[in-house]
C-alpha cells in the first residue's frame, strides 16, 4: 500500500516538474513577435518593390543591349566592336561624363575658422567612406578635387598627404562632382546624403558638407592617366 502511494507521490512530483521546467523555459525564452507598426512594415514593403522594379529595369535594359550587339554582329562586326569598346570606356570613366548630378563642397566647419584652428586635410579613411556613401546611391561617374575616380582609383596617405590617382587633394576647401544617369537619381542622391550621418564624421574632423541642388548637367572630364594591364596580353595581328 505505502509503495503504491510512493510511486503516485513520485509520478504527481514529476509531472510538477516538467510543468514547472516548461514555465521557466517559456518566461526565459519568449516568442519573439514582430512589434513593428503597419507603417514600418508598409515603407520596408516599398523599399522591396522599389528594389525589385530597379532590378527588372536593369535585366530589361541587359536584354535590350545583348539583342541589339547580336543584330549588329550579324550584319557588320566592326561596328559592333567599335561601339562596345566605346560603352565600356564611358563605363570605366576613359571618356568625359555631361549629364545629370551634382556637386558637394567640402568647406572648413564654421567654428574651426572662429577659433583661427588649423585647417588639416581630409582623411584617405574620411574621403573613402563618403565615396563609398555616394557610390551606394548610384553614381555614375566621381570626381574629387578634379581627380576621376575609377575601379583602380587609389586613395591612400602619402607622407602626411591624402592622395587620389597618386595626386595630392588640396585641403579645403575643394569640390566633388557627382554624376547620375538621370536628374531623378540626382535628387533622390541629394535627399539621401541630406539625411545622411557622413556630415557628422565631417563636422567631427572640422570639416563640413554642402551638398548642392542636383543640375542638369554636371560635367566631369576623363580619366586622364594610363590604366594598368597587368593581365591583358597583346595578341599580334594574325595570331589566334
Amino acid at each position: 500500500m505505502k509503495k503504491t502511494v510512493y510511486i503516485r507521490f513520485t509520478f504527481i512530483l514529476l509531472i510538477v516538474g516538467f510543468m514547472l521546467a516548461v514555465q521557466y523555459n517559456t518566461v526565459k525564452n519568449p516568442e519573439t513577435r514582430d512589434t513593428r507598426d503597419v507603417w514600418a512594415i508598409r515603407q520596408e514593403l516599398a523599399k522591396e518593390t522599389e528594389l525589385h522594379s530597379e532590378l527588372l529595369s536593369e535585366v530589361r535594359v541587359l536584354e535590350q543591349t545583348i539583342g541589339k550587339y547580336e543584330n549588329m554582329m550579324y550584319e557588320s562586326p566592326k561596328i559592333a566592336l567599335n561601339e562596345t569598346v566605346g560603352q565600356l570606356k564611358k563605363e570605366i570613366g576613359l571618356v568625359e561624363f555631361n549629364g545629370p548630378g551634382l556637386t558637394i563642397k567640402v568647406e572648413p566647419s564654421l567654428e574651426s575658422i572662429v577659433v583661427g584652428q588649423a585647417i588639416d586635410g581630409i582623411s584617405p579613411e574620411l574621403l573613402v567612406r563618403l565615396i563609398n556613401e555616394i557610390n551606394r546611391f548610384k553614381a555614375r561617374a566621381v570626381e574629387v578635387d578634379g581627380k576621376r575616380i575609377i575601379y583602380s582609383s587609389a586613395i591612400r596617405d602619402v607622407n602626411g598627404k591624402t592622395t587620389v590617382n597618386n595626386l595630392a587633394v588640396k585641403t579645403a576647401p575643394f569640390t566633388i562632382k557627382v554624376g547620375t544617369s538621370t536628374f531623378e537619381d540626382a535628387k533622390k542622391m541629394y535627399n539621401q546624403l541630406e539625411a545622411s550621418a557622413i556630415g557628422d564624421d565631417f563636422y567631427i574632423d572640422n570639416l563640413k558638407l554642402v551638398i548642392g541642388e542636383p543640375e542638369n548637367n554636371v560635367k566631369i572630364a576623363a580619366y586622364d592617366q594610363s590604366i594598368s594591364k597587368q593581365f591583358l596580353l597583346e595578341i599580334p595581328g594574325g595570331e589566334s
